[in-house]
Parts: structure tokens; sequence; C-alpha cells
């Protein structure tokens, strides 16, 4: 029976539309669910839109439209993303959703029956952007450390979730691998918030703060749950109970929510008696021009617009190659049409080109050792690098191959001496190759196994 791997991205509040950032996160996701489909794995990937938030709300309000209209409206343009992006998850949940608020309220009474739920006063500083309280050690000059703005004195009674208990367990799994984190500085920056003390957390708010809006507590009609406690369950709602349970469960997520997932989720999964992650996939930001992608900075860049533009194969290349997996990266128009005209265009494009008409002329069955072993060289190293969650490296071992192809062309000259079976074993180089493409660029890679006609990447003017 084929492996079953479970593959999920976090679910953007959906107060603005989708910028690059969000973009990138979907396409390492599905970049690895294509990956272990090729690889006869049984997969489902999940993604959805999180619309249970007091930003959704405020964002609704300053509209001035109905909240539900609003949420609405927003999470239909980041499912078209997905269309957008060529993403092939297998679910799209919003957290509005009948089968969502089902799920949150099991898992809730799930946590309660265990002991870990119990009701507070609770004085604290509250970020809206986050949504989430902070401690005063947590503020870097007063500030929230994400959104540098300053937290609101909040007082309330509320729900809480005994994530204290946990301190030890999580630990346990964290520092043995169980529980993988990639990279490994981030699960040592993991490990040593762990060490300094893990406090109880609060899972709801008073539906005056929540504004009315939002899942309300089992048993408690003046309460909402907290956004995270319920957004967090969507990733077992989506593919149910029995795949969860049975899989090999994966997340993506952005470094800014490395708390959430790592630590508060894994502990509300093991208080409702439920499998908890086996890997947690941390990703940088990308920034534009060099400055954090931000509103008020101008400086958002719109997704659709540069598929649109250059196309979705494209923009997927260079988020993938220019973008550390692990880490931040920079995005500009200047390094995308850099990485289209040389990458694209002038290497893999003028290869496929050459290769097409050369194959219509010269035809051979025999194929050069030389290649054979550099398809195996190449091979070796790109998954190695998926396997270690460097997309970009193995993507870079991919290029080096079309870029060694290239070199071998332009040493055998078969247009000028007939050698058939240089065209051939370079055609067998680039058919062999699809399998390791189609995850990064499906798009091409089927046009390339199709000999589909005309330029794959016509050059940018």
């Amino acid at each position: 029976m084929p492996k079953r791997f479970t593959i999920v991205n976090a679910i953007p509040y959906v107060n603005a539309n989708a910028h690059i950032g969000f973009a990138l996160e979907l396409i390492l996701s599905d970049t690895l669910a294509r990956y272990h489909r090729l690889q006869g794995e049984e997969v489902r990937y999940t993604t959805g839109t999180d619309e249970n938030s007091l930003k959704n709300v405020q964002a609704a309000e300053k509209a001035g439209k109905p909240v539900a209209d609003f949420v609405a409206e927003h999470a239909e343009v980041f499912r078209k993303l997905n269309t957008t992006l060529n993403i092939s998850a297998d679910e799209f949940i919003r957290t509005t959703e009948e089968r969502h608020i089902i799920g949150v309220h099991k898992i809730w009474k799930a946590c309660d029956a265990t002991g870990d739920i119990y009701k507070k006063k609770y004085q604290g500083l509250y970020c809206v952007g986050c949504e989430v309280f902070y401690t005063q050690k947590d503020l870097v000059d007063g500030l929230c450390p994400e959104h540098k703005t300053k937290p609101e004195l909040i007082e309330e009674e509320n729900y809480f979730f005994r994530l204290s208990n946990y301190q030890d367990w999580l630990l346990q799994i964290i520092e043995s691998d169980e529980l993988k984190i990639t990279p490994s500085s981030r699960k040592s920056e993991l490990t040593e918030f762990i060490k300094s003390g893990l406090e109880d957390f609060s899972i709801s708010r008073s539906n005056d703060r929540a504004k009315n809006w939002g899942i309300t507590v089992p048993g408690d009609d003046e309460q909402k749950i907290y956004v995270w406690f319920d957004a967090l369950t969507n990733y077992v709602n989506a593919v149910g109970v029995v795949w969860w349970n049975d899989s090999y469960r994966a997340h993506m997520i952005g470094k800014g929510i490395s708390r959430f997932h790592a630590i508060y989720w894994p502990a509300i999964l093991k208080s409702a008696g439920l499998a908890t992650p086996n890997e947690i996939f941390i990703h940088g930001y990308v920034t534009v021009d060099g400055e954090k992608i931000s509103k008020s900075l101008g400086n958002v860049v719109d997704p659709f617009e540069v598929v649109e533009k250059y196309g979705v194969d494209a923009v997927r290349y260079f988020l993938l190659r220019e973008i550390p997996s692990t880490g931040d990266g920079d995005f500009s128009i200047a390094k995308l049409e850099a990485r289209y005209n040389g990458d694209l265009a002038n290497n893999l494009g003028n290869l496929v080109s050459r290769v097409g008409k050369l194959s219509e002329k010269l035809i051979s069955k025999e194929i050069d050792p030389a290649i054979t072993k550099q398809l195996e060289t190449t091979t070796t190293k790109y998954h190695e690098a998926i396997k270690t969650f460097k997309l970009h490296e193995a993507l870079a071992h991919l290029w080096e191959l079309y870029t060694f192809a290239n070199v071998y062309m332009n040493e055998k000259a078969p247009w000028k001496t007939g050698d058939a079976q240089a065209v051939a074993s370079i055609s067998h180089l680039l058919q062999e190759s699809t399998a390791l493409l189609e995850p990064f660029l499906p798009e091409t890679a089927q046009k390339i196994r199709s000999n589909t006609p005309g330029p794959l990447f016509p050059k940018l003017l």
C-alpha cells in the first residue's frame, strides 16, 4: 500500500488580497505535494482561508461591508490564486464552513474532557495583527516583534488551555526529532523558548471583543473560540481524522507563526487524543527591493499581475530558485526578468528549441554514456536536496544539468557534424529530466514531454 503523505500550508487571514509572499508558501507546498505523488505516495494537500479573525471584522467595517460578505469575497480571491499558480491542492477549506465548525467543537470538547481547558480572569497585552497576547519579555522596545505596533492592554474572563502541562513532552518530541523542525536553526529557537517556560494561553474571547464574529464556545454562548485554536484545527478538518492519523503529517509555514504550529498545535492535538505533526517546514519571508512587504510602504506585489505578464512557470521558477527555501529572499522585477531571460529563455528554452529542430532530421537510438552518468549524478543530488528541504538547491542542480547539456551540444555541434547520437542523447536527457522538473514547473515539463511546438519561454525584449 502506498505511503500516505499530508502537506498543509498556513491559511491566511482574508482581511486583504494575497501578496507574493503567500504565493511562495503555496508554491513550496505544491512542489512537495507533486514530488511525493511522483514517488508513488498517496497525497493530500490542503489549503484554505482563516475567516474568524478580528482583523477580518475590522477590515470589513472599514470597507463598509457585512463581515460574512467581505470574507466570502476575499476567500474567492485566494481560491482563484490556487488556480492562477497551478496549485494542485486536494482540499480548500474555509473556517466558516460547517465541516470546520463541527471539527473545532469536537477538538475543543476532547481537550475539555482531558481537563486541559479552564476559565479565569486575565489581563494582558494583545496584538490584533498577530491575534495573540504577549508578555513584556516578548516585546521589542515595547512593541509587537512582528508588527512593530504597541499592543493593547486587555482585561477579561476567558477560557485557557493548559499548555504548561505539555512543556516536558514538547521538548522531548522536538529534541528527538519525533516532531522534526526544518531547518535545525528554527529547532534551536523553539527548544530555547520551551526551556524558558511555557504558560497556559487564552483560547476564547468575549462576544463583545470578538464583535460577535467567530465560532461559539461549546456550552457558553457569551464566548467565541480564539482564532488560533479555531484555525489550527482546519488541517484535521480538511482531510478527516482517519487520514490525518494514518499519514505522514507535514506543515509548511512562515517563520513568524512557528510557535503556534510547533508548540500550541501539537499540545492541542495531544490533549485531544489525535496524532501530532511529523515535520514542520519553516520558510522565510519574501522582501521587495530589500524591504519587508507592507501596505504602508506601498511595495505589495500582486501575484495575479506578475503571472499574467510573465507566465505561471516563470513566477514559480523565480520564487523557488531565487528565494532560499528556509531563508529570506528578495523579489524585484529586474531579478525576475534576469532569471527569465538567462535561465528559462536562453538556457532551457534554447536547448529544447535546438534539440527539437535537429531531432526531426538526425535520428538515432544510441545514448552517450556520459549523458546517462550526468543524469544519474543530478538525480541523486536533486533527491537529497528535496529531502533536506532545499528546494532552491534541487532546482539549481537541475539547471546545472541543462547547462551541461547546452555545453555538450555546442561541443558536438550536430548541426555541422550531423552527429545523430548527440541529438538523441540530449533529447533523452530532456525527456528523462521532466520527472525532476514537473514538481517545480508542471506546465513546462508537460510541454517538453509532448513536444509542444513554439518557444517555451519567448525572450523578453
